[in-house]
């Protein structure tokens, strides 16, 4: 009960977190300039938004792909219906709580292939490093691409917000070193007193996790196949590129934009869907706060972000809830037996 409890709490705190970026938009404008912002929502060109959530699909199987290179790695051979599906059933889980899809997902290939849930969680780890790697270089990529445009980005409110809210904290770098001085003492009291705790329950799961850790990122230096893992590694984030941009030809406003915006929305949406879990309310913000670097009016700019985020999310909540169905159809014999 407490764990359910704990969990609609912070289903709740992030919802609410989503809805008070939404009114943090919304309250300075005009009635005139709301009817705009849904005026473009709705007379957006949907053929836009479908040519990018098959971009979308494309990049969720070459993830799928690269992940069972991954799970080869070590030994197995699961089946890449269960993975792709998987996949998709992780990401309408990450909707709801964070890092919640991980867990879902290597959960799901462990009851029906199963292959150990410590080791499957591993593999995950490594993929999430290199995409923060790949996110790295795209942040820089779109920080060389638009040097012209970082001056103009401090005077925009996503800016501004960011720095009032760290000024407030009196000494930043104190909690830096006193979290990093906590996390080396709690190691080093485990690593002197394992002798007396380690007949417990939970120190035994941790141990079989961390090991179980290590062996699935140890699989990122036993794949059999580097140039395609290499390949789908790039060609993910080039999905996620096109997939951002092709939504820019929805509204005649934006439709001029090039790639090199595309990569800025990319980088700074990314970054928001990771801060508030979904994105929900502050994707469209920032989407807005980027285009105006780019003399898009807010309004419009809102609207473009909107847009961008709905399909995006209708397809994660629609393949979700399918790949839920689908997933024991598909394998009644390992359904039974699991």
């Amino acid at each position: 009960m407490k764990k359910i409890i704990l969990n609609v709490l912070k289903i709740i705190f992030f919802l609410g977190l989503g809805i008070f970026f939404i009114w943090l938009f919304m309250h300075n404008l005009t009635d005139e300039e709301k009817k705009e912002i849904y005026s473009s929502f709705i007379g957006a060109n949907y053929w836009w938004v479908g040519l990018s959530i098959i971009i979308m699909f494309l990049s969720h199987y070459s993830r799928t792909i690269r992940w069972k290179i991954l799970v080869e790695a070590l030994g197995y051979k699961p089946s890449t219906k269960n993975l792709f599906l998987a996949l998709l059933i992780g990401y309408f889980a990450n909707l709801a709580l964070p890092r919640l899809g991980e867990v879902t997902r290597c959960g799901i290939v462990t009851r029906y292939e199963k292959i150990p849930f410590q080791k499957m969680i591993g593999t995950v780890v490594t993929e999430r490093a290199i995409d923060l790697l790949s996110l790295f270089i795209m942040f820089v990529l779109a920080f060389f691409l638009h040097l012209d445009k970082v001056a103009k980005f401090k005077e925009l409110g996503i800016y501004i917000r960011a720095r009032e809210n760290f000024d407030k904290i009196e000494n930043p770098g104190i909690y830096y070193w006193v979290t990093i001085l906590l996390f080396i003492g709690l190691f080093l009291l485990l690593i002197k007193y394992r002798h007396k705790i380690s007949h417990f329950n939970w120190y035994q799961k941790i141990k079989n996790i961390i090991f179980g850790f290590l062996e699935g990122l140890k699989s990122l230096f036993k794949i059999k196949k580097p140039f395609w893992f290499i390949f789908h590694s790039i060609f993910i984030w080039v999905a996620y590129l096109f997939m951002a941009w092709v939504v820019f030809f929805s509204l005649p406003e934006t439709s001029h934009l090039g790639l090199d915006v595309g990569i800025a929305v990319l980088v700074f949406g990314s970054i928001g869907i990771i801060i508030i879990q979904g994105g929900i309310g502050i994707y469209p913000w920032i989407v807005a706060q980027i285009l105006l670097l780019f003399h898009i009016s807010g309004t419009k700019g809102y609207a473009m972000g909107w847009i961008l985020w709905t399909g995006q999310t209708v397809m994660i909540l629609l393949s979700g809830l399918i790949s839920m169905i689908l997933l024991p159809f598909l394998n009644d014999k390992k359904h039974e037996e699991a």
